[in-house]
């Protein structure tokens, strides 16, 4: 059995397995506490963090170079570890139907490498049921041991959110859950010497996966009706944020805004959890309704952006657009699942000359999973027929409307999908403005 303690005086070691927006800021934390060993399958990136560069920027070079955290892509070193704690990412296949083939490698991976007496803990966004019925196996095929007996799990659904530099892993209530009593007290006591808000004991494993996928799926059902209201408010005529605005002023109402939903979260998590409803013969209409929704946002702009070019005037075909703007959320590199990549690719078909300018990302990135080449620089492909401004980046806001009229022909159009700017100024200067 595992004894706190001997992590506390370091003679025990945690393993954290995947190094990416969840993986790292947790490594980072515990090794304040514990000798921690970061495994990662991707030794570009492991050379990359042993220098204290992390591409996430959700830690910073100084905490990556004071951490002491040994970085490695040797699965070898996992042996060393009775605490091991599974962050591999969880996306959806094309057909929307979960991947789960990371956190298969992942546990294949740590069963192979587990000893005796050891714990491990998924921290990876699942469907009620999968730890136990799909990960266990693997581990007890992987390494001959017996579940309960001679290795115990959990699940300790993770919490960050990419970019928020106020609600970080520590000041967050930490969610555990253990297949025992024992491997349960064990879990919750490690974690709350990390996390400082507090531990919440789920009653069961299956429980604590399922109050991750509803945390996601409750946000995005919220936004589609905000995108949904936005359509309607469109075609009544009104704008969306002056009807959002005078709704705000009663004490209940729950401040959530139309707009493009993305990333690894929000826009993956609800498949994870219709995808075990289908499974048990239940058809959840309300959720893929709402994810039909926002899934259909980009081809809503899009048609907008049509309308206002045929409104000026211009030809569509030929024309050209810049888009600022292409992770998933502002002020962070995240490219994973972006639907301004989707707005991009709609406007390419119609014959349109489309343009991406996003200094927060990665241009290699972006060209490796998607084939875009960024603009180095805004006024590369000057003038604009249009632009659309799809990301609340805070370099943008900064940018006035004398800048938009340097670089787009008249009658210009701004398609500011977020409502970052005033749209009266532009109005006013003659801007054709829409905004969801």
């Amino acid at each position: 059995m595992i004894n706190v303690e001997d992590f506390l005086n370091k003679q025990e070691s945690i393993c954290v397995v995947g190094l990416g927006y969840v993986g790292l800021p947790l490594a980072v934390a515990f090794a304040k506490h514990f000798n921690v060993i970061g495994f990662d399958i991707n030794q570009i990136r492991i050379n990359e963090l042993k220098l204290g560069i992390d591409r996430t920027k959700e830690t910073t070079s100084e905490e990556l170079l004071n951490s002491n955290i040994l970085f490695t892509a040797n699965e070898e070193h996992i042996k060393k570890c009775k605490f091991i704690i599974i962050t591999v990412p969880t996306p959806i296949d094309k057909h929307k139907v979960p991947d789960l083939k990371p956190i298969f490698s992942a546990s294949t991976i740590v069963g192979r490498n587990l000893q005796k007496d050891s714990i491990v803990v998924y921290e990876s966004t699942v469907y009620p049921g999968l730890t136990e019925e799909e990960c266990v196996p693997i581990l007890e095929k992987e390494s001959g041991l017996k579940w309960k007996k001679d290795f115990f799990v959990g699940y300790s659904p993770e919490r960050i959110n990419p970019g928020d530099k106020i609600h970080r892993f520590e000041n967050i209530v930490k969610v555990v859950s253990g297949d025992t009593e024992y491997s349960l007290n064990t879990i919750s006591e490690i974690y709350s010497k990390v996390v400082k808000a507090g531990i919440f004991k789920a009653k069961s494993i299956k429980v604590a996966e399922a109050a991750k996928v509803i945390e996601n799926t409750q946000r995005d059902i919220n936004i589609a009706l905000m995108n949904e209201l936005s359509m309607i408010f469109h075609k009544i005529g009104i704008d969306t944020k002056d009807v959002l605005e005078a709704a705000a002023t009663k004490w209940n109402f729950l401040k959530f805004e139309p707009g493009l939903v993305g990333g690894h979260c929000i826009s993956v998590d609800p498949y994870y959890l219709t995808f075990k409803a289908q499974e048990l013969g239940h058809h959840p209409e309300v959720i893929l309704s709402g994810r039909r929704v926002n899934d259909n946002m980009p081809n809503f702009v899009v048609q907008n952006v049509l309308k206002l070019l045929i409104k000026a005037k211009k030809q569509i075909e030929s024309s050209n657009i810049i888009i600022f703007g292409l992770s998933f959320k502002e002020n962070i590199p995240d490219i994973r699942n972006s639907k301004v990549v989707d707005i991009y690719n709609e406007l390419k078909e119609f014959g349109i000359n489309t343009y991406i300018y996003d200094p927060y990302v990665y241009k290699d990135e972006v060209f490796k999973e998607y084939g875009i080449e960024l603009l180095q620089d805004p006024y590369e492909k000057a003038p604009y027929d249009a632009i659309i401004v799809a990301v609340k980046h805070t370099a943008f806001g900064e940018y006035d409307i004398r800048f938009y009229e340097n670089i787009t022909k008249s009658p210009k159009i701004l398609i500011d999908i977020k409502s970052l700017y005033n749209k009266d100024i532009f109005l006013k200067n003659g801007f054709l403005y829409w905004s969801l």
